[in-house]
């Protein structure tokens, strides 16, 4: 998963033709490092898309656009717009995450 640090970066990885797949986390997140350690699987699952992870504290202006109210979140993009929005309240477990990935791509 490639980390993106500049708003600049992040509209260009987001106006591909195809989906991609944003997780929004921060360092100081528990929930984000519960996550951390399901995630591995599930990327390597739907390893046919491009993953990106924006720590939300470094790009506050991009979570707000998006409206990133709660961490870790999973957002999908394509054509520069958003498809798709997993909240932090749906995310707690590998199922949830699939489920939504399912659903959205």
């Amino acid at each position: 998963m490639e980390t993106i640090h500049t708003t600049d970066t992040f509209n260009k990885t987001i106006e591909s033709d195809h989906p991609v797949i944003v997780k929004f986390e921060a360092d100081w997140c528990p929930d984000c490092r519960r996550m951390d350690m399901f995630i591995g699987d599930i990327l390597e699952e739907y390893n046919g898309y491009k993953w990106y992870n924006v720590n939300r504290d470094e790009l506050p202006e991009i979570a707000e656009k998006y409206e990133v109210m709660g961490i870790p979140s999973i957002l999908i993009f394509k054509d520069g717009n958003k498809q798709a929005h997993l909240h932090s309240a749906n995310a707690k477990t590998p199922e949830e995450v699939q489920e939504f990935l399912q659903a959205s791509l």
